[in-house]
């Protein structure tokens, strides 16, 4: 999956989940929840800085790159 879809598909799943719910969530505070999740998951990955280039890390930070252009 490309950056480009992974940053929809988590604003889109943000929305959808809070859109059901009694307070409706609007897109701008949907893409925060997905900013929040991408930096979570880039916190939680494991890495050392021989590994340069860091393929993982690259992925997501496009994602979030993606997200907030959306």
């Amino acid at each position: 999956m490309t950056a480009k879809e992974e940053a929809k598909k988590l604003v889109d799943k943000m929305y959808q989940a809070h859109s059901s719910s009694a307070s409706d969530i609007t897109k701008y505070f949907a893409k925060k929840c997905a900013l929040i999740a991408v930096d979570e998951i880039l916190n939680a990955i494991d890495w050392h800085e021989f590994e340069v280039p860091n393929k993982e890390i690259e992925y997501w930070q496009e994602v979030k790159q993606e997200i907030e252009k959306l």
